[in-house]
C-alpha cells in the first residue's frame, strides 16, 4: 500500500447548492472564511462592501474574509448557484518545497461551465460521506484551477474561425434536441466539418459531439425534476434515441444515473 502525505493549502467548510423561490435575499454578514460563488442558472446580485457584482450564469464570484456582503434585492425565481466555504492556509502555501502559482479572478466568466457544475455536483456527493476525506480539497483545487483558466473570447478577431465557432455553438444550445451530428452542423455552416471540429475545440475547449451531449444532458436534469416523465420520454425530448445511451453519456457527464439525479436534487444540501 502505498501512503502519502499531503498538506493542502487550503481546508475546506462546507457547501451547497442553492435554487431560488423567488423570495428572501441574501442575508448580510461579514465572513471568516473565503467564499467561492458559481451560477448556474439566473442572475446573482450581491455587495462586497460597496462594490456590487452582478453574477451571470456562467460565472463565478470570490467572496473575500473580513469584508461586509449583502445581496441587492429579493432572489430572482430562477436564480440558482453552488456556493463553497473554504480556508486559505497561508503557512502551508509558504512552507511548500514545490510551489506553483494560481492567480483567481474574484469575478469572472468560466471556460467550462459545465465542468464546473460536475465538479461541484461532485463535491455535495462526497461531502455526503460520514468520514471526511481529502477528496473536499481535491475537488476544491479543481474548482480553482478552472475558474482560473481564461475563458473564450467571443470578440476576438484574431482567431480564425471564431465567428464560426460561436455559431455553431447558437445552433447547439437551440436545435440540441434535434437530430445535429458534427456533419450536419459542417454542412448548416457551409463548412468543413474537420475545420469546424478544430475551431470548437480551440475555443471552447470541447469536441462539437461533446458539446452536443452536454446540453442534452444539461435539459435532462430539468426534465428529470418532472415525475410525471418517464425514462424514456425525457431521453426523447432531450434528443437521445436509445435510453440505454442516454444513461450512459449521463452518467459520464454527471457521475450520476438519472434516478441518482433525482435523489440528489432532493437532498439537504440544496437550500432554497
Amino acid at each position: 500500500m502505498l501512503e502519502l502525505s499531503i498538506a493542502f493549502p487550503v481546508r475546506v467548510q462546507n457547501g451547497g447548492l442553492f435554487i431560488s423561490r423567488g423570495i428572501g435575499s441574501h442575508p448580510a454578514r461579514t465572513l471568516t472564511s473565503w467564499e467561492v460563488i458559481f451560477v448556474e442558472r439566473g442572475e446573482l446580485q450581491i455587495r462586497e462592501d460597496d462594490h456590487l457584482f452582478i453574477v451571470q450564469a456562467g460565472e463565478s464570484l470570490l467572496l473575500r474574509p473580513g469584508h461586509r456582503h449583502v445581496g441587492e434585492g429579493a432572489f430572482p425565481a430562477d436564480l440558482k448557484f453552488y456556493w463553497l466555504h473554504f480556508d486559505w492556509l497561508q503557512s502551508v502555501a509558504e512552507e511548500g518545497g514545490h510551489a506553483a502559482l494560481l492567480s483567481v479572478p474574484q469575478y469572472t466568466r468560466v471556460s467550462d461551465p459545465q465542468y464546473v457544475i460536475s465538479l461541484f455536483r461532485q463535491f455535495l456527493s462526497e461531502q455526503e460521506n460520514i468520514r471526511r476525506n481529502v477528496a473536499l480539497e481535491c475537488i476544491l483545487l479543481l474548482i480553482l484551477q478552472q475558474i482560473a483558466a481564461p475563458g473564450p473570447q467571443e470578440n476576438d478577431n484574431d482567431s480564425p474561425g471564431m465567428a464560426l465557432a460561436w455559431k455553431a455553438n447558437q445552433i447547439i444550445r437551440t436545435q440540441f434536441h434535434l437530430p445535429i451530428t458534427t456533419s450536419s452542423l459542417a454542412k448548416e455552416l457551409h463548412c468543413n466539418a474537420d475545420y469546424l471540429g478544430r475551431v470548437y475545440r480551440r475555443v471552447f475547449r470541447l469536441t462539437l459531439t461533446e458539446a452536443i451531449h452536454r446540453q442534452r444532458v444539461l435539459m435532462a436534469e430539468k426534465l428529470l425534476i418532472n415525475n410525471s416523465l418517464s425514462l424514456t420520454e425525457v431521453a426523447r425530448q432531450c434528443g437521445f434515441n436509445d435510453t440505454s445511451y442516454f444513461r450512459q453519456i449521463f452518467r459520464k457527464l454527471t457521475g450520476l444515473t438519472p434516478t441518482g439525479w433525482k435523489r440528489l436534487y432532493c437532498r439537504e444540501h440544496v437550500n432554497s
